[in-house]
């Protein structure tokens, strides 16, 4: 059986993965960047919305996960 700690850093590793798949989505550099702008900073990085879109998707992610490890097809104990 899992600990909560165990819940917690699969979750944390889940988002974090997910936010690095989900960061490039819609990004559009400007047309005309501003002076001392990098001219691939992207023009609207939205990144409360893809915070949130984080969430939902490591939010499915952790509870197919963790349907399998109810099901005992994937096993986090050590003991065995």
């Amino acid at each position: 059986m899992m600990t909560w700690a165990t819940h917690v850093a699969i979750y944390i590793i889940i988002w974090w993965l997910t936010l690095f798949a989900v960061l490039p989505w819609g990004v559009r550099p400007p047309d005309q960047p501003g002076e001392g702008h990098v001219p691939s900073a992207p023009e609207r990085p939205r990144l409360g919305l893809k915070a949130l879109v984080t969430t939902v998707i490591s939010v499915v992610i952790y509870a197919i996960l963790l349907g399998l490890v109810e099901v005992g097809i994937i096993n986090f104990d050590y003991d065995q």
